[in-house]
């Protein structure tokens, strides 16, 4: 090779091989701190495709996993409101035993009949607030909104107003106001207030309740001390609370209330009742106390589904989604049996066990009540297992996904660190030599200096 000083033929080897080195060096050194032999789509493209969607489909499992977690703590909700509605059917069960026996006075049997109502009431709250994130899981959740349109001048409830006492009204029991068989929404369920002049100088406050558009419940309390001058009279800028719980409605009442009984009070033979008089004046106001009708605007509950879909895959096939059946056990349905066409406790009406008779038949209501409940619960139970093998499927899926995945793109340290060590040594070796090469031009001045 000839001697020249334009330019440096060992010395651009060294450059590029060292060059080379230092790249690879480089490369190894990415993938040693990123722990993934594939950093980017040029160490292996395919790897990476494959890599990236076995990742999405870990995560997604991941997911799922947490999806069927829930589902069971739903189920566990139910199967725990389900319990204690058991509980409370083993106790009508007992009363109706005990009623149906004829050592019973009807007195007794009618204490008994009392607690057996309440019993069921209770079975339909449990049922109706029963929820999981606002899914109802036992029955039709209650929550109606009262038609405030009513209250405004010309409305059905326009006498319902602060100049005639009433300041506020509230549901306390939404369940009962979302109860509707037909087809016709709420808005044919209301209230109507009326206030008499009852015997010996009393007043009464009347609340009556239509369902449905039939007169469905109706409760009256004495309000004759909130007249004025009684001993509740309400001061001016002072309320009270009227509840009328067997309706679940609640009324807050200001000091006209006061007056408006004082008028009533003053009337001869009921001239004066509010809720008759077309001219009603309390002294605050006239106006017609015969517009004493407040509607319901709507049902906004939750209802019951009768399935929910929990996706427990990745995918989105059928396979990859589990829909969970739910069964209403309230007091409409239990008892009915599995086809639905007897009587339920609910049809046992008020009068439930307050007669042998009545206990008796009670008896066997009550029994297939318990038998509803009871596959109804078996059902929950059965879901629930369904669950527990969804949720090990789904860990050894996960498992064996995130192995292939790691096959494919998670980096053998210690086959690298060797890789990177001679790496190094290459780089080493290439800067040694360049700074050889970058010398080699000083030989040519020895013979420039001969």
């Amino acid at each position: 090779m000839a001697l020249n000083i334009i330019s440096n033929y060992a010395a651009n080897v060294a450059h590029r091989n060292l060059t080379a080195s230092d790249t690879m060096a480089t490369r190894s050194l990415a993938k040693l701190s990123s722990g993934t032999r594939v950093v980017s789509a040029r160490d292996d493209a395919a790897s990476m495709a494959i890599g990236a969607r076995l990742n999405a489909t870990t995560e997604s499992l991941k997911t799922a996993t947490v999806n069927v977690n829930q589902a069971n703590s739903m189920l566990q909700i139910a199967d725990g409101g389900m319990a204690t509605i058991d509980n409370i059917l083993v106790r009508m069960k007992t009363l109706a035993v005990q009623a149906s026996s004829g050592n019973l006075s009807d007195t007794e049997r009618g204490f008994l009949n009392d607690e057996f109502v309440q019993l069921r009431e209770e079975i339909d709250r449990i049922a109706s607030s029963t929820n999981f994130n606002g899914i109802q899981l036992l029955g039709d959740g209650g929550d109606v909104a009262l038609n405030f349109n009513d209250l405004a001048s010309g409305g059905g409830g326009a006498a319902l107003v602060p100049a005639a006492g009433f300041d506020r009204f509230a549901i306390t029991d939404n369940n009962y106001w979302a109860t509707d068989t037909n087809d016709s929404g709420v808005t044919d369920n209301s209230f109507q207030v009326s206030i008499n002049e009852g015997t010996a100088g009393q007043v009464i406050m009347t609340v009556s309740s239509t369902i449905d558009g039939t007169v469905n419940r109706t409760q009256s309390i004495d309000v004759t001390d909130y007249a004025s001058g009684g001993t509740t009279a309400i001061g001016a800028g002072e309320n009270a609370t009227l509840n009328f719980d067997e309706l679940g409605l609640t009324f807050t009442v200001n000091t006209n209330f006061s007056a408006t009984v004082s008028y009533v009070e003053s009337g001869t033979a009921g001239s004066r009742d509010f809720g008759s008089d077309a001219t009603f004046n309390n002294g605050a106001a006239t106006f017609d106390s015969t517009d004493n009708v407040v509607t319901m605007e709507a049902d906004n509950g939750q209802q019951l589904q009768q399935t929910v879909d929990f996706q427990v895959g990745a995918g989105n096939t059928a396979n990859d989604r589990l829909a969970i059946e739910f069964t209403a056990v309230d007091s409409e349905t239990l008892g009915s049996g599995s086809n639905g066409a007897q009587d339920s406790i609910a049809d046992l009406t008020d009068n439930a066990i307050d007669t042998a008779a009545n206990a008796q038949n009670a008896v066997e209501v009550v029994s297939r009540a318990i038998d509803d409940l009871q596959r109804a619960r078996a059902n929950i139970g059965t879901y629930q297992n369904r669950l527990d093998f969804a949720a090990q499927n789904l860990a050894s899926t996960q498992e064996n996904t995130e192995s292939a995945r790691s096959t494919l793109l998670d980096l053998d340290v210690a086959a690298e660190m060797t890789n990177f060590t001679s790496k190094q040594i290459l780089v080493q070796s290439g800067v040694a030599m360049l700074a050889q090469a970058n010398q080699m031009p000083q030989n040519l001045l020895r013979l420039l200096q001969g």
